[in-house]
């Protein structure tokens, strides 16, 4: 399945004509098979846990993550892992999210009212995916929203997510014309294609209005500023909150994740852990334990922008609150005075969240408050993100996180650059910097950088003690060579 994660590839990039593998078919044509002779039409991999299975993307996951199959099962039954897998998504690679698993990334693409199409949609979902997100969002707001949907479905090997409000408001012409039948339609439609988690943002709740009144930027997610836009109109709870029972049924028919929405995230680090996000979070934490009583399964969606000294506070409180849902971040961003760097600002925070416990980090890409990003924006986003989510993982010790860090440290030690620039993230990137100044394939075995050239060499001299040591006192340098050789494998790559 591992070579799916070249994103559908070149078809992917031109147009709908690909068709890329379906490695869940066999899986869900069975389970569909026993659905019909048990009568049971809860589809969500919470259920079957609960019931002690352990189905196929159990055992896959348990694979990829180093866990056993039996640990897998347990976490996504207690609720502390989800496997966001919808059943009409047969060309899914099965992936985890949960403290128990590695740091995950997510990458929103989507096109706007004035801009973007199908084509650079798919363009922009191969470069999430070649870059290593582990699940995309479609937050496409404008044109054929559901063409766009199903050829970004046909062509992902990730889980994909979507904001079912954004939809819903592009068939009304005022946000007042919103009802709770539009928005399940929605809903059920966006599930029956295939979508394996969407966020539903239930948790703002008309009484929380009046506490964004101290806040600089009031409401910034623009799920929760909808409903609040609507709350106010009609005098009315919100309807996602008083239909989260008629949300759920289609959830489960279809195994659809909740993400709930975080519409009261703070927007400026001025705003954070207020009074408003904290009662939505609450809220959240209700709102969990009655999808799990269904058997959906949920992780909660969080801030926004934290300053550095409350991150903890914001996966403590999510834990308490929440009952351990896996806690799924954007960034945070650690300062507002970046426009133009904020995958930089927010990468800090989401290594710090990462490291404290949050489960996926949604990217952010230089683009953000100021336009929608292009492909060269998703991939900068990817790469600072899968920075950030590495480093949590290494922070927390995850088995075989650092064996990567260590392979890329030895190749760069012994000179052998061909090796860690296939190691690297970004192998082009670090290989064209490299060729700036040394192009020449000579320089590909030489003993030095442009940066100390051959007699300023740290490592080169450092090379020359390691020989003394040897020769003198019979300490040999470990050789991990095949720890590199073994990385290269894992990651599909040569170095010549």
């Amino acid at each position: 399945m591992s070579a799916q994660r070249n994103g559908g590839g070149d078809g992917a990039r031109n147009g709908n004509s690909y068709e890329a593998p379906k490695p869940r078919a066999e899986w869900l044509s069975k389970r569909r098979d026993q659905a019909v002779r048990s009568g049971d039409q809860n589809f969500s991999q919470m259920h079957y846990a609960r019931l002690g299975a352990i189905t196929e993307e159990m055992e896959y996951v348990a694979g990829k993550e180093r866990l056993t199959p039996e640990l897998v099962r347990d976490e996504v039954a207690a609720g502390r892992m989800i496997i966001p897998a919808n059943i009409n998504h047969p060309e899914l690679e099965p992936m985890a999210i949960g403290v128990a698993s590695c740091c995950k990334i997510n990458a929103n693409i989507g096109n706007s009212a004035v801009t973007s199409n199908v084509d650079e949609e798919l363009k922009k979902l191969h470069t999430a995916v070649h870059f290593g997100a582990d699940t995309v969002m479609d937050l496409s707001t404008g044109g054929d929203i559901p063409e766009i949907r199903e050829a970004i479905l046909r062509h992902s090997p990730v889980p994909i997510g979507t904001v079912p409000i954004y939809e819903a408001i592009s068939r009304v012409k005022r946000i007042e014309d919103l009802t709770p039948e539009i928005y399940l339609e929605v809903v059920e439609e966006q599930a029956s294609q295939g979508v394996d988690y969407m966020t539903v943002h239930a948790g703002v709740l008309i009484q929380y209005l009046p506490m964004v009144s101290k806040r600089i930027t009031g409401i910034v997610s623009r799920g929760g500023a909808i409903l609040a836009q609507w709350m106010a109109h009609h005098h009315k709870q919100n309807f996602l909150y008083e239909h989260f029972d008629d949300i759920s049924k289609i959830m489960t028919k279809y195994d659809v994740s909740y993400s709930l929405g975080d519409g009261l995230r703070p927007g400026c680090i001025a705003d954070a852990s207020d009074e408003a996000q904290f009662a939505e979070l609450a809220t959240l934490g209700e709102l969990t334990k009655y999808a799990w009583e269904r058997d959906v399964q949920v992780m909660i969606e969080g801030p926004g922008h934290v300053p550095m000294d409350k991150i903890r506070e914001q996966v403590d409180k999510e834990v308490e609150l929440c009952y351990g849902a896996p806690f799924y971040t954007l960034g945070p961003l650690v300062t507002d005075i970046a426009p133009g760097y904020d995958h930089i600002t927010s990468a800090i925070g989401a290594a710090m969240i990462g490291w404290h416990g949050a489960s996926m980090l949604c990217y952010v890409t230089p683009k953000e408050h100021l336009g929608l990003p292009n492909d060269k924006d998703v991939k900068d986003g990817i790469i600072a993100y899968k920075i950030a989510a590495h480093a949590a993982d290494v922070a927390r010790h995850r088995p075989g996180a650092r064996d990567r860090d260590d392979a890329i440290s030895y190749a760069r030690y012994t000179f052998d650059w061909n090796k860690q620039f296939e190691l690297s993230l970004d192998p082009e990137t670090a290989r064209s910097m490299h060729d700036e100044t040394l192009p020449d394939d000579y320089y590909k075995e030489a003993g030095f950088c442009s940066m100390c050239g051959p007699k300023f060499c740290s490592m080169n001299y450092s090379s020359k003690v390691d020989e003394f040591n040897k020769r003198v006192h019979g300490l040999e340098k470990k050789d991990l060579t095949p720890l590199m050789e073994e990385n290269l494998v894992k990651l599909g790559r040569t170095a010549s």
